[in-house]
């Protein structure tokens, strides 16, 4: 059972009522992805990713993300509180997520973003503790930062989604309890540190994820020049996992199948709830 640990199906890209998603889902299983973690960005859409989660029978999460920080509210890390609380036996809700923090974006670099952002990003790792769940973490030029916030903070386990950083910021990941989420971008052959530490790193600190409908793996990626052109890009969903994973194992000289039994293990170990939906999807 393949585990696509990250991939946002309530995004627009999947149209109304989210029917794309629904065949994307379908069209994901009969490929042996068995369960789909899909992490919330905002208070707008909290109860539509649970809702969603709940129609195809998979995990979510919630939380802000970074991106969602300048139109945040203090009030949404209340209503995250109460959220977390009326939901708390359900068993589709894994993690608080996702969250974390973001350096890419010029406007977030700002000082004053910046510390909004680590405030923000501070309190849900206060309320992920309060409530003994793992998080989903974002991390984009931001890793040491993250890092900080996790040791002062720490949750235990959790994911730091598309990880992109140093062979040293991997190592500080795990040693938090943390795995490591590879997807789409591993697949680029110019990609090279990505590729060598997803070799090299041990194999109990991988969960393979798409970030559908971002990050599209080699084969649906379509340039600038050939977009104008007219050639549009492939639409990235959890159906393309399965092909991301035999690249990692092609990587690693391994059979896929041993990527699988070793990276389902690492998500239920990274998002303990898992472990009950995995067992609710394998009954026939």
């Amino acid at each position: 059972m393949w585990i696509d640990t990250h991939c946002h199906l309530d995004a627009p890209e999947f149209g109304p009522e989210h029917e794309r998603a629904v065949k994307a889902r379908e069209l994901a299983r009969s490929r042996g992805v068995g369960l789909c973690v899909i992490p919330a960005v905002e208070r707008g859409n909290w109860d539509t990713v649970r809702r969603l989660a709940h129609r195809l029978g998979d995990a979510y999460a919630l939380g802000i993300h970074p991106l969602c920080v300048p139109q945040a509210h203090d009030d949404d890390l209340q209503a995250l509180d109460a959220a977390l609380t009326e939901h708390r036996d359900d068993p589709h809700l894994v993690a608080v997520g996702e969250i974390g923090l973001d350096f890419f974006v010029p406007a977030l670099c700002e000082p004053a973003m910046r510390e909004r952002q680590q405030h923000l990003y501070r309190e849900q790792l206060r309320l992920a503790r309060a409530h003994g769940l793992p998080v989903i973490v974002h991390v984009r030029r931001s890793a040491d930062l993250v890092l900080k916030h996790l040791r002062e903070l720490p949750t235990g386990c959790g994911i730091a989604h598309a990880f992109n950083g140093s062979e040293q910021q991997a190592q500080a990941f795990l040693q938090l309890g943390f795995k490591l989420g590879f997807g789409g971008a591993v697949t680029f052959e110019p990609a090279r540190q990505l590729r060598r530490l997803a070799t090299t790193l041990p194999l109990d600190s991988l969960v393979l994820e798409t970030d559908s409908p971002d990050i599209p793996p080699q084969w649906l990626y379509t340039t600038a020049a050939e977009r104008a052109g007219g050639q549009p890009q492939g639409v990235n969903t959890p159906a393309e996992l399965p092909g991301i994973a035999a690249v990692v194992a092609e990587l690693r000289g391994i059979a896929p199948e041993a990527l699988d039994a070793a990276t389902t293990a690492n998500a239920r170990a990274a998002l303990p709830r898992l472990a009950a939906l995995m067992a609710a999807a394998a009954r026939p």
